[in-house]
């Protein structure tokens, strides 16, 4: 990451390669400036420089005399715009050649190539959002679900900031107080009201705690909720996948074994995405190539947040003995038991391993039977109360790691109060405390830091 500077920089903001439309994007002091000597508006002799902000103006790109493209010119002005800084952004036809033309002029005239993700690190340099609510912009640009999408635009609209803030603002209050009781140390006096501040910190390591716990949510919300599909050979796995998928994904054939690595696809789900994995059949062989793909399907297991367990209907005599083996083998994990191929079964069967059997889950994945009653439980299991009711959801792990560090501080605080400590030893963990929060939203910051977090972005954001 670059040293931030006062030139100009530009990129192309639309996705790279041929469409209808492109979107090239400059911004510096001087941006105004540069794209003005390069453009011929339609109507009269318009100087850009004396527009208002937030204006639209067509016209042409001129190299010299050659006209390059007919353009739509967007003037931004500073400080009211995204980076803070002037900004231009041209709207030209969308062939490549005509990008790099445009992109290749403005260069020559002595504009620098953006890095990835330096127009939202200008903004967040230039105080137009804090650090948390740029990580949310890739996060935005990443989301692949309605839920993803909600909790980043959340994100990035303040609202994890600005609970951060108001903690971070209550803490940063009493630990002038603390620090001002430590230049009077000697008077013996006491500044902060020892109750009060008690009830301070337990508040917020409540809040801490729950944020913390809210990135279970968050995480499998953001990456979506890998599920590992199960069972011993011809179950019906690939086939369970396949009807979920609503295409031929993965090979099924009679011959056991088909399956010899794990085959990863994604689907949508009310708004939850959903990373289906399709593993080796489990069974004791003595082929080489199946044993890899067996060790596997135990280690994709223990990545899954859900487990899918697949039974042949013609097995249903080993039924029990098959949930106690999976179960006693990962007592952690959320096992959801399927017993496939139910054309197999009759209706008192059907019947028997229902009342028998409560969360039991009973379908034909090859005549895509029973697939809906599935993707309903699956969506019942996903705790989405959260993200109804608009709560603040954490799904960024560097922010996690932040709240974590955070709030051990915290409990060392309430520790030192309870022990009736001197203050100058909790004064200690408070401004560790302050230092963690501050992390997040970027009161505190490292060169490597924002390089490791913005170069993350794609080129033109």
């Amino acid at each position: 990451m670059n040293a931030i500077k006062n030139d100009t920089i530009i990129a192309l903001a639309t996705s790279s390669g041929v469409g209808a439309i492109a979107v090239i994007r400059l911004s510096g002091e001087k941006s105004i400036e540069i794209v003005n000597k390069h453009f011929k508006s339609k109507f009269g002799n318009k100087d850009l420089n004396n527009v208002k902000s937030h204006t639209i103006h067509l016209g042409n790109i001129i190299d010299n005399k050659r006209i390059i493209d007919e353009v739509l010119i967007s003037v931004f002005k500073n400080p009211n715009s995204y980076t803070g800084e002037n900004v231009v952004e041209i709207n030209c036809h969308g062939s490549v050649y005509i990008q790099q033309e445009i992109i290749q002029l403005f260069i020559k005239s002595g504009v620098r190539n953006a890095d990835a993700g330096e127009f939202t690190l200008r903004a967040f340099l230039n105080g137009k959002m804090d650090l948390s609510q740029a990580e949310a912009v890739a996060d935005l640009i990443a989301s692949n679900s309605a839920a993803s999408h909600q909790v980043a635009l959340q994100q990035m609209r303040g609202g994890f900031s600005s609970e951060i803030e108001k903690l971070r603002q209550q803490l940063l209050n009493f630990a002038s107080l603390i620090e001002l009781e430590l230049d009077f140390a000697e008077e013996d006096v006491e500044f902060a009201d020892r109750t009060e501040f008690s009830n301070l910190i337990n508040q917020i390591s409540a809040v801490l705690k729950q944020l913390i716990d809210s990135f279970a949510l968050g995480n499998v919300l953001k990456n979506g909720i890998p599920i590992a599909i199960v069972g011993e050979p011809n179950v019906g796995k690939s086939t369970l996948l396949n009807a979920l998928l609503n295409e031929e994904k993965a090979i099924v054939s009679h011959i056991a074994g088909t399956t010899r690595d794990a085959i990863e696809d994604e689907i949508n789900i009310e708004g939850i995405a959903y990373r289906f994995i399709d593993t080796a059949g489990i069974r004791t062989t003595e082929d080489y190539v199946e044993n890899i793909g067996i060790t596997k399907t135990f280690s994709t297991i223990e990545k899954a947040q859900l487990v899918l367990q697949l039974i042949d209907a013609s097995n249903i005599e080993t039924l029990q003995q098959n949930i106690s083996e999976l179960e006693q083998k990962y007592p952690s994990k959320k096992i959801l038991t399927i017993v496939n191929k139910s054309d197999l079964l009759s209706e008192a069967q059907i019947t028997t391993l229902k009342n028998t059997y409560e969360s039991l889950i009973i379908l034909s994945a090859k005549n895509k039977i029973g697939i809906h009653k599935l993707t309903t439980t699956l969506t019942q299991l996903v705790n989405k109360g959260a993200l109804s009711n608009n709560e603040t959801i954490v799904s960024n792990s560097r922010h996690f790691e932040a709240l974590n560090n955070a709030y051990l501080s915290i409990k060392e605080v309430q520790k030192g109060i309870e022990n009736n400590i001197s203050t100058d030893l909790f004064a200690i963990d408070i401004r560790q405390a302050l230092f963690h929060l501050g992390e997040i939203t970027g009161e505190v910051t490292t060169e490597d830091l924002l390089g490791n977090i913005f170069a993350n972005f794609c080129i033109g954001k």
